[in-house]
């Protein structure tokens, strides 16, 4: 009797314990073909956003990425570059028009064996740097000759320092004319690339702010404020580069220049001392 109570109660309890759902069956693995779609439409997506990305930097839209500070550092040395080229295009021109304009003087003033007759050929030449030297020079003969001192011995000394004095001081003023913006030159040659860099760090602290507070590192997103900080950059050697060439060579032109002054002072000298001793004999 207990034997079979014991095996009723069993049948029952089995009877009311719940059944164990069967396990879900795993996933198919995807095939070669799926596999193969998905990474195509992945390269495509790539290709679109890089294709997007190429299109919109472009020099406009890096300068509508620029902030105030960055803006105003590309305005200065816009500036200063531009009025570089200019001064590049009259510094060139002005150099060598005094260069032939005192080959032209020099040929014409060597004919001379007399101050009269260098100042009878040097009146029909153009006006220029070397002809105001002679005509200062000219002036202080004229004026020791109004004294009735151009023939004595005693005053010859004093006469030639006279005239290389008036000469001297007009050849100073004529480099200083030739030599204007030197200045300017020489702080843009060297300051534009650092007033550049001014700009550049500007804009890539401003870059990585932004990366701070979107909490994005996508290379997509801060490359356009770096890209557009870096034209500040390229702008300071733009406004240097010409600064530094066009004073070089106008350094180079006024030292030549000075030179041939320099000599034609001497001749003049040498030739209004023979005009004296020839007279005094």
């Amino acid at each position: 009797m207990n034997v079979l109570s014991t095996a009723i109660l069993s049948v029952y309890a089995q009877a009311a314990t719940p059944a164990t759902p069967p396990a879900a069956p795993p996933p198919p693995a995807p095939d070669a073909a799926s596999l193969e779609a998905a990474k195509q439409a992945a390269t495509e997506s790539a290709k679109t956003a890089a294709g997007q990305t190429a299109e919109g930097l472009n020099l406009l839209d890096l300068w509508d990425k620029l902030e105030g500070v960055e803006k105003g550092v590309m305005v200065i040395l816009g500036i200063c570059a531009i009025y570089s080229i200019a001064l590049l295009i009259e510094k060139v021109w002005v150099m060598r028009a005094n260069n032939a304009k005192i080959k032209e003087f020099l040929a014409a003033f060597r004919k001379a064996n007399s101050v009269e007759e260098a100042e009878a050929i040097v009146r029909k030449l153009p006006a220029s740097g070397i002809k105001t030297m002679f005509d200062a020079g000219m002036g202080e003969v004229r004026k020791t000759q109004d004294l009735g001192l151009y023939t004595m011995r005693d005053a010859r000394d004093h006469t030639m320092q006279r005239v290389g004095s008036a000469m001297q001081i007009k050849q100073n003023e004529h480099l200083e004319e030739l030599g204007s913006s030197m200045t300017f030159l020489a702080s843009i040659g060297s300051n534009a690339p650092f007033i550049g860099l001014f700009g550049t760090v500007w804009g890539i602290m401003n870059s990585f702010i932004g990366i701070v507070q979107t909490q994005s590192t996508s290379l997509v997103a801060v490359a356009p404020g770096i890209a557009g900080a870096l034209l500040a950059t390229a702008a300071g050697l733009a406004a240097a580069i010409p600064a530094v060439l066009i004073y070089n060579f106008s350094a180079k032109q006024i030292s030549k220049i000075a030179g041939k002054y320099e000599d034609f002072l001497s001749e003049f000298v040498a030739l209004v001392s023979r005009d004296m001793d020839r007279r005094g004999a």
